[in-house]
């Protein structure tokens, strides 16, 4: 026989809610907890481990499929941005899938919503750059 390994007081307590729920609910929570993982701050310090040394200062392009759901969204906005903290995103982002997920908001317009929300993070870390290129510029005329 082989040994199982006993459940912590949390993993008992998750698997009761999850055993509560109905199927919809279910599959709310399963997506929530892979959103979770996939974005955590720790995750995003293993997944981009080998690119730590040197990380990209400019967008990953990368087309958006069709049929995107919004975790595979938020995966692919993460590799198209890689300078961005994740965990400084995780507030926003959390509440735009808790309001596809528990809100039943359409995927296409929340991931639009992600979309910009990306692209204003960005933006947002360009101003220093961009006011010292337009300053250098405004001194040669």
């Amino acid at each position: 026989m082989i040994p199982m390994e006993r459940a912590s007081a949390p993993e008992r307590r998750l698997l009761k809610i999850l055993r509560a729920l109905n199927a919809q609910d279910r599959a709310a929570l399963m997506a929530f907890a892979e959103f979770l993982m996939a974005g955590g701050a720790g995750a995003a310090g293993s997944l981009s481990g080998d690119r730590a040394s040197a990380p990209a200062t400019e967008p990953q392009q990368e087309a958006r499929p069709p049929q995107e759901s919004v975790v595979a969204a938020i995966k692919r906005l993460r590799r198209v941005y890689p300078m961005l903290d994740p965990g400084e995103m995780l507030h926003e982002t959390s509440a735009l899938m808790a309001a596809h997920l528990l809100q039943g908001r359409d995927a296409a317009a929340v991931i639009d919503e992600l979309e910009v929300l990306f692209v204003s993070r960005y933006q947002t870390q360009l101003p220093g750059i961009s006011e010292a290129t337009g300053d250098d510029a405004g001194d040669a005329t």
